[in-house]
């Protein structure tokens, strides 16, 4: 028999099946939803007796190819408790609402729309939620029944008892689909200098964890020592030579405040990004087709809207329909963002810092209406369809205000990571409206880079749906 302590990798049938096990069912999580999208569209055809023509199959394939990546992006970000993944629906629904979107612009853009029947398709639309909701819920009930029928978690240790360390611990605990099985701490002070321990106990000083590694079949280390005891750290490492146990060191990045913090590999050097973009790969595709649909959309609806209010604003007060501003965009490069004029004068200088206020004489009475509701800035979503601007996002200020902010508030200008929003975290949280006070901005400032910290389609589209009921309500816009 070979004992654990020897330098001769042991791994169990049982590992292998786990891992292609969930591997599989992973994949399959990322199939099931472009594959249900192409059923209820045979489905659709079949009802009206449509026959599989070219044009059904191509859009079959492109929509297989849409779900896959929108779905693809959706799984990444949505949230776990101890029983798997959540269901939200409403994030389900904006998902299905963007794919048809998508395929909505594909069809009106290649001018093919007309070959397919409407019939057809509106029913398409209006039945695939349904199996959608139903292929989630048979698929987080899969995952519980692997995890609880496998038997064969990884055993895991935990060298340091930090607040990092208890962190990762209680993802082993809540997630069994990580299928990691807590077995203990080691760690070198004292019980009352450690505190209480939420999961789990400390099973002696580091010092002896290369003992119990070998002697019970651990089949995971982590590593979470602070940065500081990088000696103790290697003398660790060292002791650890002669096991087959799977090591990972999990540096304390968490001393730093973070915006997107991800891991990467530059040619074989491993980079830890402490502050970076949320949209980057599949993330970045997502927001950009989902700003062009909306904003796309918002434009169609509101044509008619927008002309009524230029036309209100050129009989009612003299001067230009449009209002031209110089703001600071996407990595703090000048964009001109585009709003309805509501003042009769035209403030449009960067050393212009003066907002308006209640009851302000600069601004027209067609004005105050058009900023009651903030329809003064729907030409703003044409800043979206050129690629300034999001439909989401940070709320642009003008320049002279980041002029004069970044040098007041720490981490002012990590906002313009993103592309500025028409609106954002901050206006739907109660700081809609003028932020004269540094006290102000630096609350705004929080919900921005709260954003940014945990963007995903369903804030998106929850921020969007608060923006109206705060629009309706508001008292604070003038």
């Amino acid at each position: 028999m070979v004992e654990r302590s020897q330098s001769i990798p042991i791994i169990s049938n049982g590992y292998f099946t786990r891992t292609l096990t969930f591997g599989l069912v992973k994949l399959w999580s990322w199939l099931t939803p472009p594959l249900v999208a192409v059923a209820t569209l045979l489905l659709a055809l079949a009802l009206f007796d449509i026959p599989m023509r070219d044009e059904y199959q191509n859009l079959a394939v492109i929509a297989f190819i849409v779900a896959f990546f929108i779905f693809r992006e959706v799984e990444s970000a949505r949230p776990r408790d101890a029983s798997g993944y959540k269901i939200n629906i409403g994030n389900l629904l904006f998902s299905w609402a963007l794919i048809v979107g998508i395929l909505l612009l594909i069809g009106y853009a290649t001018k093919s729309s007309h070959t397919y029947s409407r019939a057809a398709l509106f029913t398409w639309f209006a039945i695939t939620p349904l199996p959608l909701l139903m292929s989630q819920l048979a698929l987080n009930r899969l995952n519980i029944a692997l995890v609880q029928s496998t038997g064969n978690a990884r055993k895991v240790v935990v060298a340091g008892v930090t607040e990092l360390s208890q962190r990762l611990v209680n993802q082993f605990v809540q997630d069994p689909n990580l299928a990691m099985e807590f077995t203990g701490y080691f760690e070198d002070r004292s019980p009352e200098r450690i505190g209480p321990l939420e999961h789990g106990r400390v099973l002696g000083k580091i010092s002896g964890l290369p003992d119990y590694v070998s002697n019970n079949n651990i089949d995971v280390i982590y590593i979470t020592l602070p940065i500081r005891n990088l000696d103790r750290t290697k003398q660790l490492l060292k002791q650890l030579h002669d096991t087959t146990a799977s090591i990972y060191y999990v540096p304390d990045v968490f001393v730093f405040d973070l915006i997107q913090a991800r891991t990467y590999n530059i040619n074989g050097i491993p980079a830890v990004a402490l502050c970076e973009t949320p949209f980057v790969g599949v993330s970045g595709l997502l927001k950009n087709i989902s700003d062009f649909v909306l904003a796309s959309i918002a434009v169609i609806l509101t044509a008619p809207l927008m002309l009524a209010i230029a036309l209100a604003v050129k009989f009612t007060s003299r001067g230009p329909v449009i209002f031209k501003q110089h703001r600071y965009g996407l990595d703090g490069h000048q964009i001109c963002v585009y709003k309805f004029r509501t003042m009769f004068v035209c403030e449009n200088s960067d050393d212009d810092i003066s907002q308006a206020t209640r009851d302000d004489p600069r601004i027209t009475p067609f004005g105050v209406f058009l900023r009651r509701y903030s329809l003064d800035e729907l030409p703003q979503f044409f800043n979206v369809l050129q690629g300034r601007m999001s439909v989401v996002g940070p709320r642009p200020h003008a320049v002279a205000h980041n002029e004069m902010y970044r040098k007041l508030i720490e981490g002012y200008m990590i906002r313009h990571k993103v592309l500025p929003g028409i609106t954002g975290l901050a206006q739907v949280s109660g700081m809609r409206g003028g932020t004269s006070k540094v006290e102000q901005m630096e609350k705004r400032i929080e919900f921005d880079l709260d954003y940014l910290r945990h963007w995903s389609l369903q804030l998106d589209i929850q921020i969007i749906f608060k923006t109206i009921m705060t629009v309706l309500n508001s008292k604070n816009a003038y």
